[in-house]
C-alpha cells in the first residue's frame, strides 16, 4: 500500500493544504507544535474515521470553523482509491459523511463512517489497532510493544497476522460444544424422564388390568341383559292385571275416582289444618320477634343518636351524619394532601441535602487530587531546576576548556577545517615526497651498483676518466634532503593531528554547549510551566474546598428547613389520625341508624304478616267446613259402588299389578346403577388403553430421543475435536510466527547492532523477549539504556512490519512505514543506527517510508522533504515539499 496524495480543509492546524507523496524515505520536518504529526494522524483518520483518534470528532475541526474535510488517495495491490471525510458542527452535534471509491475504474464505491471503515480493515487486514501496532509508531509509542506484556504482544502479532480469527473460532466451537452440551444434558434428563414415565406405567401392568375391567364389563352386561328380560316379564303381568281390572272397569273408574275425590278432599281438609296450625304458630312467632325487634331498637337508640325509633327521626339522624361525614371527608383530605405534601417537602429536601453533602466530598476529594497535582508539579519543576543546575556546571566546565584554547567557541570550525586542509596538504606532499624518495635510493642503489662492477652509472661506459662519475654524489645529497624534507613533513602532520584531535574535542564541547543553551531553554520554559500550573492547581483546590464549604452549609440549613417540615408533616398527621377517628365514629353511628331502621321495618313487616295469617286461618275454616260436607257424600257413594264390585278379583289384580309395579321400579334403579357401573367401566377402560397407547407413545418417544441423544454425543465430540484443532493449529501457527518474527528480528538487530556488544535476540513461544550480549549474559529489554531500548523497540516495530509483509506462506501488501518522532529517546549515536534501519527497511522492499523529524541526520536520509511552518499571526500550518538531494541541511538547523 502506498499513499499518494492527502487533502486537508480545516483539519487542526490546517486552513488549506495539499500533499503529495510518493515512494522512497519522506521526512516530514519542522518545529515543534507546527503540526507535523497532524498530517499523518490526517492519513489515519481518512482511512479509520473516529477509531483513529483519541479525542472527539469535534477534536479535528479547526478552532472557529464549523466544518472540516480530509482527502486521501492511496495505491493498494495495484488497484487506487479515494476516501473522503467531512464533518460539519451544528447545534452540539457532529455530522459525519463518508465515501470511499475506486479511481482507476475498478468499479468499487463505499458510502458511510461504518462501511468505509469496514472495507478499509478487510482491505488491509488489519483494524485501527492493528495498523498502529504495524505500521504506524505513534509519537510517544516507541516502547509500546516492550513494555507490554506477553500476553498482550501474543495477542498484537496474533491479530496482526489474523490468528486472532482462529481464537474466534475456537470460541465458536468452545460456545457450540457448550450450546450442544446444554441440549445434550436437557435430552438425558428428557430420556431418564421417560424411563421413570415407562417404568412406572410398565409397572401398573396395563393389559391385565384391561382383561380384569373388560371381563367385569361382560358380567355388567349379562346382569343388565338379565334384569331387562325380568323387566319385560313385568310388564305383562303389569298388562294382564290391567285387563283383569277392564272387567270393572266402569264402576272401578268411578269408584276409583270416588275414592281418589274422597282421598283428596280427606288429604284437603288436613293439609288445611295443618296451614291453620302452621298460620296460628307463625302469629306467635311473629309476636315474639316484634318483642325482640323492640328490645334491640332500645340498645341501639343510644349509638344512633335518636331519642325515639320512628321513620322521621331516623331521616332526620341520617341526614344529620351525611352532613357531618361530607364535612369531615373534606377536612380529611385536605389534611392527607397535607401531610403528604410536607412529608414530601421533608424527603425532597433531605435529599438536597444529602446531594450538596456528597457533591461537597467530590468537590474535597478534586481539591485533594489538586493540591496532590500542584506538589508532583512543583516536584517537577524542583527536578527540572536541578538538572537546570547540573547542566550549567557542565557548561561551566566547558566554557573553561575554551578560555584555556586559543580559538574561541565560534571559531572553533572554522579553524579546524584550516587545520584539516592543511593536514591534507601536508599528507599530500608527504606522500609525493615519500615517492620521490624512493626514486632517488633506487637511482644511487642502481649507481653503486654499476660502480661495483665498473662501469658509469649514467651511460654504463667505463668509469676510467668519466665525466659523470660524480653523479652519484648528487643523488646522494637528494636522499638526504628528500629524507630530511620528509621527517620534517611527517612531524608536522602528527603535530596537525594532534591540534585536529584537539579541536575535535572543542568542537564536540561546542556542540554540546549548544545542545546545554537549548535544553536549559527548554527546562527553565517547562519548569516556569509547572510552576504556573502548580500555582494554577492550588488555587484551583482552594477555590473548591470554599465551594465545598459553601454547599456544606447549604446542606445544613436544607437538613433544618427539612427538619421542620418533618415536624409539620407529623402534626398533620396526627390531624388526619382526628379526622379519621370523626369518620370512624360517624360510620359507627350510621351503623347504628341502619340497625334501628332495619328493625322498625321487621316490626311492620311482622305486624303484617300477623294480620295476613290471622285472614287466612278464618278463610280455610270456612272452606273445611264446605269440604266436610261434600266429603259425607262421597262417602255414601263410595259404599254404594263398593257393593257393586268384585273385590276379591279386584284386589288380586291390583295386587299382582302393584307387585309389577313395585318390582319395575326396583329394577329400573338396578338397571340405572348398571347403567352407570357400565359407563364406569368403560370409561375405565378407555383410560387404561389411552395409558397404553401412551405407554406405546413414550416408548416411541424414548427410542426417537435415545436417536437424538446418541447424535448429540456425536455432535458434542466433533464440537470438542474442532475446539482441539483451532487450538492446537492457533499453537502451531503461533510458533512460526515466533521463529519468523526471532529470524527477521535477528536480521534487523544485526543490521542496527553488528559488530556491537549485542549477539543475538531470542523469542520464546510466550512471546517474552531476550537480549544476549557478546560474552552470552542475557538481559532484558528494559536493561538496555533509554537510547538502545529506543532503538531495540524501533527494529522489533520494522520486524513485525517485514514478518507482516513477507507473510507465512507469501508475500501480502502492507501499508506504508510510519514513524512520528522515533529519535526523541536517541542520541547522535542512535540516530546513526536509526538511518541504517531505514536504509536497510528500504533495501527489504518497503516502498514507502514516511517520518515526522527534525532531526539533521534523519533529513539528510531522506528523498522528499517535506517542511511544515506554522503562521504565528493566524495559527495557520503550510506544507511545502521539496527536493532532498538539493537540501541544505546546515539552513534547516539554522531555521
Amino acid at each position: 500500500m502506498k499513499f499518494d496524495r492527502v487533502r486537508l480543509a480545516n483539519f487542526k492546524p490546517y486552513g488549506d493544504a495539499d500533499l503529495r507523496l510518493t515512494e522512497g524515505v519522506t521526512v516530514i520536518h519542522g518545529l515543534n507544535g507546527s503540526g507535523k504529526s497532524s498530517l499523518l494522524e490526517a492519513c489515519f483518520f481518512a482511512l479509520y474515521g473516529s477509531k483513529a483518534l483519541d479525542g472527539t470528532l469535534g477534536d479535528v475541526i479547526t478552532n472557529g470553523e464549523e466544518e472540516t474535510e480530509v482527502e486521501l488517495w492511496f495505491t493498494h495491490d495495484g488497484v487506487s482509491y479515494r476516501v473522503e471525510r467531512r464533518l460539519k458542527s451544528y447545534d452540539g452535534r457532529i455530522d459525519h459523511k463518508c465515501t470511499l471509491e475506486s479511481t482507476d475504474g475498478s468499479d468499487v464505491a463505499r458510502d458511510g463512517a461504518r462501511a468505509v471503515r469496514e472495507f478499509v480493515t478487510e482491505l488491509l487486514r488489519m483494524d485501527a489497532e492493528a495498523f498502529v501496532n504495524c505500521a504506524y509508531v505513534r509519537q510517544g509509542e516507541v516502547n509500546k510493544l516492550i513494555n507490554a506484556t506477553p500476553r498482550e504482544r501474543q495477542d498484537t502479532i496474533d491479530d496482526l497476522l489474523q490468528l486472532g480469527k482462529l481464537e474466534e473460532y475456537r470460541e465458536r466451537a468452545g460456545d457450540a460444544r457448550l450450546g450442544v452440551e446444554d441440549v445434550l444434558e436437557n435430552r438425558r434428563g428428557r430420556l431418564d424422564q421417560l424411563d421413570e414415565q415407562i417404568a412406572a406405567k410398565e409397572d401398573r401392568d396395563l393389559h391385565a388390568r384391561l382383561n380384569e375391567l373388560e371381563g367385569e364389563l361382560g358380567d355388567v352386561t349379562d346382569d343388565i341383559d338379565r334384569y331387562e328380560a325380568q323387566r319385560e316379564q313385568a310388564k305383562e303381568t303389569r298388562d294382564a292385571a290391567a285387563e283383569t281390572l277392564e272387567t270393572h272397569a266402569e264402576k272401578r273408574e268411578e269408584l276409583e275416582s270416588v275414592e281418589a275425590e274422597i282421598d283428596e278432599i280427606e288429604a284437603a281438609i288436613r293439609e288445611a289444618e295443618r296451614d291453620r296450625d302452621d298460620h296460628r304458630d307463625a302469629i306467635g312467632e311473629a309476636r315474639e320477634r316484634i318483642a325482640e325487634v323492640e328490645a334491640a331498637i332500645d340498645d341501639r337508640l343510644d349509638d344512633a343518636g335518636l331519642d325515639a325509633p320512628t321513620e322521621a327521626a331516623v331521616a332526620n339522624r341520617r341526614a344529620e351524619l351525611d352532613d357531618r361525614e361530607e364535612s369531615v371527608r373534606t377536612d380529611l383530605d385536605d389534611a392527607r394532601v397535607n401531610a403528604e405534601g410536607l412529608r414530601n417537602q421533608a424527603t425532597n429536601l433531605a435529599g438536597k441535602a444529602d446531594d450538596r453533602t456528597e457533591r461537597a466530598e467530590e468537590i474535597e476529594s478534586e481539591a485533594d487530587d489538586l493540591d496532590d497535582e500542584a506538589e508532583t508539579a512543583a516536584e517537577e519543576a524542583a527536578e527540572r531546576e536541578s538538572s537546570i543546575e547540573t547542566l550549567r556546571e557542565e557548561a561551566a566546565e566547558l566554557r573553561e576548556r575554551f578560555a584555556a584554547a586559543d580559538v574561541d567557541r565560534d571559531g572553533v570550525a572554522d579553524e579546524r577545517e584550516t587545520l584539516r586542509d592543511e593536514r591534507g596538504g601536508i599528507r599530500e606532499r608527504t606522500a609525493e615526497l615519500s615517492a620521490e624518495l624512493k626514486n632517488a635510493r633506487e637511482r644511487v642503489e642502481e649507481a653503486e651498483a654499476l660502480l661495483a662492477a665498473g662501469k658509469c652509472p649514467e651511460c654504463g661506459q667505463s668509469v676510467e676518466d668519466s665525466p659523470h662519475a660524480s653523479g652519484i654524489d648528487e643523488d646522494r645529497e637528494r636522499v638526504a634532503e628528500l629524507e630530511s624534507e620528509l621527517e620534517a613533513a611527517r612531524e608536522r602532520e602528527g603535530d596537525l593531528d594532534e591540534q585536529v584531535a584537539e579541536l575535535d574535542e572543542l568542537a564536540s564541547a561546542a556542540d554540546r554547549l549548544d545542545e546545554i543553551d537549548e535544553r536549559i531553554a527548554t527546562l527553565e520554559e517547562r519548569a516556569e510551566e509547572k510552576r504556573a500550573a502548580a500555582e494554577r492547581k492550588r488555587e484551583q483546590a482552594a477555590e473548591k474546598r470554599e465551594r465545598a464549604a459553601e454547599l456544606r452549609a447549604e446542606a445544613e440549613d436544607t437538613r433544618e428547613v427539612a427538619a421542620e417540615k418533618r415536624e409539620e408533616a407529623e402534626a398533620a398527621a396526627a390531624r388526619v389520625e382526628e379526622l379519621e377517628a370523626d369518620l370512624e365514629a360517624v360510620a359507627d353511628a350510621r351503623e347504628a341508624v341502619t340497625a334501628v331502621e332495619e328493625r322498625l321495618s321487621a316490626i311492620a313487616d311482622a305486624e303484617d304478616e300477623i294480620e295476613r295469617r290471622r285472614e287466612k286461618r278464618e278463610n280455610l275454616a270456612e272452606v273445611n267446613d264446605e269440604r266436610r260436607d261434600r266429603l259425607a257424600d262421597k262417602r255414601e257413594r263410595r259404599d254404594e259402588l263398593a257393593d257393586a264390585v268384585d273385590e276379591s278379583a279386584v284386589e288380586t289384580a291390583k295386587e299382582r299389578k302393584e307387585e309389577a309395579v313395585e318390582y319395575l321400579e326396583r329394577v329400573a334403579g338396578e338397571l340405572e346403577r348398571l347403567d352407570e357401573r357400565r359407563e364406569e367401566l368403560q370409561n375405565a377402560i378407555g383410560g387404561v388403553k389411552g395409558d397404553i397407547r401412551e405407554l406405546e407413545g413414550l416408548r416411541e418417544e424414548r427410542e426417537a430421543l435415545g436417536d437424538r441423544v446418541d447424535a448429540l454425543e456425536t455432535l458434542h465430540e466433533e464440537t470438542s475435536e474442532l475446539e482441539t484443532m483451532y487450538g492446537d493449529l492457533r499453537a502451531e501457527l503461533r510458533q512460526r510466527n515466533v521463529t519468523e518474527l526471532e529470524r527477521t528480528l535477528n536480521e534487523t538487530f544485526e543490521l542496527v547492532y553488528g559488530n556491537d556488544a549485542y549477539s543475538h535476540i531470542e523469542l520464546d513461544g510466550e512471546y517474552v523477549l531476550t537480549v544476549y550480549q557478546k560474552d552470552g549474559e542475557p538481559l532484558d529489554p528494559e536493561q538496555l539504556s533509554g537510547g538502545e531500548r529506543a532503538l531495540f523497540n524501533l527494529s522489533l516495530r520494522c520486524a513485525i512490519y517485514r514478518l507482516l509483509s513477507e507473510g507465512i506462506e507469501g508475500a501480502a501488501p502492507t501499508p506504508p512505514l510510519i514513524l512520528d518522532e522515533p529519535t526523541v529517546f536517541l542520541d547522535s549515536g542512535h540516530v546513526s543506527r536509526l538511518v541504517r534501519l531505514v536504509e536497510e527497511m528500504r533495501g527489504f522492499g518497503v516502498r514507502q517510508i514516511v517520518i515526522v523529524s527534525h532531526d539533521d541526520e534523519l533529513v539528510g536520509a531522506a528523498d522528499e522533504l517535506v517542511t511544515v511552518e506554522k503562521d504565528p499571526r493566524s495559527n495557520r500550518s503550510t506544507v511545502r515539499r521539496e527536493d532532498a538531494a538539493e537540501l541544505d541541511v546546515a539552513s534547516l538547523a539554522d531555521d
